[in-house]
Order: C-alpha cells, then sequence, then structure tokens
C-alpha cells in the first residue's frame, strides 16, 4: 500500500511516500517545502520558498512560488508524478494519505479515519489547541481533498503517546470544571517522536519496552521532554498546547500568566497579541536577538563571546537540564535505564546534550567528553562507567504515521 505522510507547519510541510507492508515501510520519495506563505521575489536567490526532494540517491531543490498550503500540496504532487523522478505513475496509485496532528483535544484520543464528521469536530472544536499548528494542518486536509477527493485520509495525534499520563500529571490546579466543560488539561506534543524513540530505545538496551524507563529529549525548534515508565507515557513537558515547557526557537515556554497580565495593562496589547509574541517572537529569538532564532547561529555568536547569546544557551540547557531532573523524580523510585536526544538540536549539537546532563554527574550520569571532537555521533555518546546510558537517536514520526495509517485503513 502506497502511504503519503505530511507532516504540515506554519510555514513548512515535510512529507514522505511509503510503501507500507505489515513487515515493513520502505520510503519510496521524501522532501519539503519550506517558506510557504512567503512572499517569491525574482532575483532573491536562496531566500525564497522551495521544494527539496529526494528518490533514492538523487536529489534537488527549486525554488517557486508558494503562496499557502494548497500551492504547497500542488507542488508535492506534481512532483510524486513527475514521470522522471515521480514516485507514482499517476496520483490514483496514492492509496491514502495520513496527517500529523500535534493536537485535536479530547474528542481525537486514537489515529482515525478522516470523515465529514470527524473533519467537521476538528474544524469546529480543535483549531484551539494547536492554534500554530492546526490551521495549516486543516488547510492540507482540505487541499488533499481538493487534489485527490477519493483518496483516504487518515489522522494521526502526537498526542495519543501521552494518553497514559495520570491524572496527577495532566491536571491543571484550577477548577475540574474546566477539564470536564472545556478540555482544558495537559494534553503534550511530540507523542509520535517520543514513541519512536521509546521502541528505538529498548532496542539499543535489549530489554523489553514494557520494562523500559527512560527521558526523552525531543529538542529542536519545538522541543519538549517526556518521562516513560515501563515504556508508557507519565508526563511531558508541553502542556495544553505546544507553548509550555523549554524555552524554544520563538516559543518562550514556562512563564507566570501574572506577567501577562501586567503586560497587557501596562502596554495595551491584546490576548492575541500576547499569545503571538510568546510564540512567535520570544525563547531564543529574544534572548539571543537573532532574529532566525536558529542555535546554530546562537552558537556561533557564543564562541565571538556574544553574552546574549551566551544567556539564550544557558537558559535553553537550564530549562532542559531541570525538566530532566523533575522526571528522574518522576519514576516513582524505579531506575532510569536511558535518557535520549533527538530533533534537530538533540541529534546535532553534541555540547548542547553534554551541557544538558552535566548537572548529574553526582548521580554517576556521565557524558562521554571524546565524542565532541566527532561534531555529530548517533548511538550511545555516555561514559561506559555511567549509571544511566545516553544516546542520541535521529527520530522518524514519519514511520510511526505510516504504521498507524496501515492499522486504521486495515481496521476500516
Amino acid at each position: 500500500m502506497k502511504i503519503l505522510v505530511v507532516n504540515s507547519g506554519s510555514s513548512s510541510l515535510k512529507f514522505q511516500l511509503y510503501e507500507v507492508t505489515s513487515k515493513s515501510e520502505t520510503v519510496i520519495a521524501k522532501g519539503k517545502c519550506d517558506g510557504i506563505g512567503k512572499t517569491y521575489e525574482l532575483g532573491n536567490n536562496g531566500n525564497n520558498p522551495f521544494i527539496q526532494y529526494k528518490k533514492k540517491n538523487k536529489e534537488w531543490a527549486v525554488e517557486l512560488s508558494l503562496p499557502n498550503h494548497y500551492a504547497a500540496i500542488e507542488a508535492v504532487l506534481q512532483r510524486l508524478v513527475d514521470p522522471r523522478d515521480g514516485g507514482v505513475s499517476q496520483l490514483s496509485k496514492i492509496d491514502a494519505v495520513a496527517h500529523r496532528i500535534v493536537n485535536a483535544g479530547p474528542k481525537f484520543t486514537k489515529s482515525v479515519l478522516l470523515t465529514d464528521k470527524r473533519l467537521r469536530i476538528f474544524e469546529e472544536e480543535s483549531l484551539d489547541y494547536a492554534p500554530v499548528h492546526n490551521g495549516p494542518a486543516l488547510n492540507v486536509i482540505r487541499a488533499i481533498k481538493w487534489y485527490l477527493p477519493n483518496c483516504p485520509q487518515v489522522l494521526t495525534f502526537d498526542t495519543t503517546f501521552h494518553q497514559t499520563m495520570p491524572e496527577k500529571a495532566k491536571l491543571y490546579a484550577i477548577p475540574i470544571k474546566y477539564r470536564d466543560e472545556l478540555g482544558v488539561q495537559k494534553y503534550g506534543a511530540h507523542g509520535l517522536s517520543h514513541e519512536y524513540v521509546t521502541h528505538k530505545a529498548a532496542e539499543m538496551l535489549h530489554m523489553p519496552e514494557e520494562e523500559l524507563n527512560m527521558i526523552s529529549c525531543h529538542l529542536g525548534s519545538g522541543s519538549s521532554l517526556c518521562a516513560i515508565k515501563h515504556g508508557k507515557s507519565v508526563d511531558t513537558s508541553m502542556g495544553f498546547t505546544p507553548l509550555e515547557g523549554l524555552v524554544m526557537r520563538t516559543r518562550s515556554g514556562d512563564i507566570d500568566p501574572a506577567a501577562l497580565q501586567y503586560i497587557m495593562k501596562k502596554t495595551g496589547m491584546s490576548i492575541d497579541d500576547v499569545l503571538h509574541m510568546l510564540n512567535d517572537d520570544s525563547g531564543l529569538k529574544a534572548l539571543s536577538g537573532i532574529e532566525s532564532g536558529d542555535l546554530r547561529a546562537i552558537m556561533e555568536a557564543r564562541l565571538e563571546g556574544d553574552k546574549r547569546a551566551t544567556l539564550a544557551v544557558e537558559m535553553f540547557t537550564y530549562r532542559v537540564s531541570k525538566y530532566i531532573g523533575a522526571y528522574l523524580g518522576a519514576m516513582d523510585e524505579e531506575k532510569v535505564h536511558c535518557i535520549t536526544f533527538e530533533g534537530g538540536i538533540g541529534e546535532n549539537n553534541l555540547q548542547i546534550v553534554k551541557d544538558c546532563v552535566k548537572g548529574f554527574s553526582w548521580l554517576g550520569i556521565h557524558f562521554n567528553d571524546r565524542f565532541l571532537k566527532e561534531g555529530r555521533h548517533l548511538g550511545e555518546v555516555s561514559n561506559p562507567l555511567s549509571t544511566v546510558k545516553i544516546f542520541v537517536i535521529p527520530t522518524d514520526e514519519e514511520i510511526i504515521i505510516a504504521k498507524e495509517a496501515l492499522k486504521v485503513l486495515k481496521s476500516s
């Protein structure tokens, strides 16, 4: 079965076309669109929207106009049926499209086949649970319905993995009626990534998942930690939306809500203004003063002695370290077998990995400094004498999405 997996962001869209069976998943083609919504300008080479496409050992990218997610989906589908480099001979050969949905609220707790009724619920009730992500996802769903009207669509949710969180972890200490009537509670995110890394860590440790205790650190533009006990999520740093928790690329993470009221009173900002500030103009971007908020640029500025960049890195690793400490205590006295790092930052910056765990040397948790010379190392990066293994694991949310889609389609 050929399943197209799409992972939509506010200005980007990743895609992978799989050949999926009950025993294997093979990537036929993959790529991404970036800069969606950005104005295309002639002569602005290198800064325009683009589509990147890869099939086997052949990879290329081309700049083009991507005014919205409809245009991005059209560009993706055109590439997939290209006579020379496409993944299928015609669009009807795509058996299903599967989507990553960050959080659709309490009515969606597991992967489902998209129906008109479910689409209506998603449109009317789910957008506020992940406002930065769900709007683009909805546009992509609509675009697929337009271009592939007879193709089944499957929704998979980052929140499914976190359904096992106990009430003591997922409830807020506010009147319970807001949970019961409005669905206000912790949902978490990055569940597809945390689930994949749990599978891989169990393989690497040669132990059953149901015995595995670990702390998963998904560090990227969006970042979250997950405490995993006996292979199940028991707590996670993101909350009602993906804004809670760690310092992120442009997101603030944890903040006293009374501070927001104070800012609004003093500046006249609306709640929408404040939420835009917290989601798009905060985090590493605000701390460092570097417009992109890209940690690579911030690390370079730090090496040159930039004080704001230094503070941004220190706050980022401090918040991760603080959550690791909290989740060591969330295991109810059971041993943690490993701490994993994944995501764009977790997989590519070993100095950050070291800084996130160095505060636990008194517990016998030690990073192996010899890996710093390599720049990037996948697999175990802990000292042989470390009491807890430290792994860098490339995450693969798309494989989990493809497998989930196959299960849903077979059961429908």
